[in-house]
């Protein structure tokens, strides 16, 4: 199976959009927040979102002002990728999830200041909101980049990626909907494929390519280290 890599130069190729690569002109947008009472054309200060019950079924309406496509990063970490995402493609909406506070927090104020409409936050554990969380065929494309390899074999268990994430992936998916992954650990890597083939429910797709500032913070590192970057990227049959 053929590996798809990039190194340090201009060209790279990131996983990215369900549908189409991020080429659209940056558009300025009205700020726009929500409480988990109040629709979301009801500005607050954070992007933050809070919802009323975490053992229900989001209704993606009272999160965001305009019903589109829906993309979600998982670990959006410190928000590079997601940032970018959100600024270069407003006829899109954007989930950042991470369960770490600090780094949505930083992420909010940045995306605050920009006004960014399509894009809103959310702390809790990936695999908790996929299988409890998000409504059935209501993600246009999930971005898995970077995820914790928990290298050693007794950790494998706490991989991201296996049969029950997948199994709800492919649940919350619309039809043709996409998951983009990137690591540096080539192990992670094969067993990212492996998890995907066993599956069944998902084709192999070529990555996009996207500029440099479309990089995560991790991708940045390991591209300074000199090391390589392995990206797949899968679409619901």
């Amino acid at each position: 199976m053929r590996l798809s890599r990039s190194r340090r130069g201009p060209k790279r190729l990131l996983a990215t959009s369900g549908f189409a690569p991020y080429t659209e002109p940056k558009m300025p947008i009205t700020e726009l927040t929500c409480s988990p009472e109040e629709p979301s054309s009801l500005a607050s200060a954070s992007l933050i979102y809070t919802p009323a019950n975490w053992f229900e079924p989001l209704d993606w309406r009272r999160v965001f002002a305009r019903e589109q496509p829906l993309e979600i990063d998982l670990g959006c970490g410190k928000g590079s990728f997601l940032f970018w995402a959100a600024h270069t493609q407003s006829q899109r909406n954007f989930v950042g999830v991470d369960r770490l506070l600090r780094r949505l927090r930083r992420v909010d104020r940045k995306a605050v200041r920009a006004g960014l409409q399509n894009l809103h936050l959310l702390r809790i554990e990936s695999s908790y909101l996929i299988s409890k969380v998000i409504p059935d065929h209501s993600v246009s494309a999930y971005h898995v980049l970077f995820p914790d390899p928990w290298p050693k074999r007794r950790h494998h268990g706490r991989r991201l990626v296996g049969a029950p994430f997948l199994a709800d992936v492919r649940r919350t998916l619309a039809a043709g909907g996409i998951v983009n992954c990137a690591t540096d650990h080539e192990e992670y890597f094969e067993w990212i494929q492996r998890e995907f083939q066993k599956d069944g429910g998902f084709l192999k797709d070529e990555p996009v390519l996207l500029p440099e500032e479309a990089q995560t913070d991790f991708e940045r590192k390991f591209v300074a280290a000199g090391k390589e970057v392995y990206r797949c990227r899968w679409r619901k049959r």
